[in-house]
């Protein structure tokens, strides 16, 4: 019966939380799953121990749904990265984690927020664009996609103040 009542409210929206050194595994899966180059499990457990690492997830039941990492300094962060299980695209998750992560950092003292997005990613960049990101720069030839390919990153920036 438990088993039941868990599955039956695990269909909800998922819950949105810190991540911590625990989620490092499924965070690294998830990354390796969404991008070409995926961080490592070590990788990503050494950025969960760093102090001036913000990282967030959301999780339905015990499955990691998607993720947003950041670094903290000087006033100023930068979004390292965000993926959102393929399943869940599309359905706001990465709108919540955004939002929830940029009050977060905020809160900590932030006053700007940077990144980089492939000028060729969509849906990432509406996100971006509903959420105050402009554009500030643009990094020519920055993701590798094959061997003779490489697409333009756009540094975007927000302010926090």
């Amino acid at each position: 019966m438990i088993g039941m009542l868990a599955r039956l409210f695990s269909r909800g929206e998922p819950a949105l939380s810190e991540a911590s050194r625990r989620d490092a595994a499924p965070i690294a899966k998830l990354h390796a799953a969404a991008f070409r180059h995926g961080w490592s499990d070590g990788e990503i457990e050494r950025m969960l121990l760093e102090r001036n690492i913000i990282a967030h997830r959301a999780t339905s039941g015990r499955s990691l749904q998607g993720f947003i990492l950041s670094r903290l300094a000087g006033g100023e962060a930068e979004i390292l990265s965000v993926a959102v299980a393929s399943a869940r695209r599309g359905r706001g998750l990465a709108r919540a984690l955004l939002n929830l992560h940029l009050r977060r950092l905020a809160g900590l003292g932030a006053s700007a927020v940077f990144l980089e997005v492939d000028e060729d990613n969509e849906p990432a960049r509406r996100l971006y664009q509903r959420a105050g990101f402009r554009e500030v720069g643009r990094r020519t030839g920055y993701y590798q996609q094959g061997r003779d390919k490489a697409a333009t990153a756009l540094v975007l920036r927000r302010d926090l103040v």
